[in-house]
């Protein structure tokens, strides 16, 4: 089994290669997702002007349940936030993870919660 640091540099590595496509702007931002073994973490970010402007967190919005239904809330939060920001449309950031469990729950909420992507 892969020692921590072998994890960590290949999930970077990763995570450059998604990078490398996707970017946010101004018109259509990146909706970044971190999963750490806890919690999930998504974004709405602004590349061009370095801004956040949308976020959302199980840590925030600690609810009870099964981890997919938290991130399924999760993706829904940020989804409202973005909306209230005017913002429709975003680029999904899957941040180096495969696109299945906890990170496509935040996508099918964000999805559901009225963002295109």
């Amino acid at each position: 089994m892969a020692n921590k640091n072998e994890r960590f540099r290949s999930l970077h590595t990763r995570h450059r290669r998604v990078r490398k496509k996707v970017v946010g702007t101004t018109g259509r931002p990146r909706l970044a997702v971190y999963r750490s073994n806890k919690h999930i973490y998504a974004q709405v970010i602004d590349d061009f002007a370095g801004r956040t402007l949308a976020a959302s967190s199980t840590t925030v919005s600690n609810g009870d349940g099964a981890p997919k239904d938290r991130a399924k809330k999760v993706g829904l939060d940020v989804a409202s936030k973005a909306k209230a920001a005017g913002i429709t449309q975003v680029t999904f950031d899957r941040g180096g993870f495969r696109y299945h469990g906890r990170i496509q729950a935040v996508a099918e909420g964000a999805r559901e919660g009225g963002l295109e992507f």
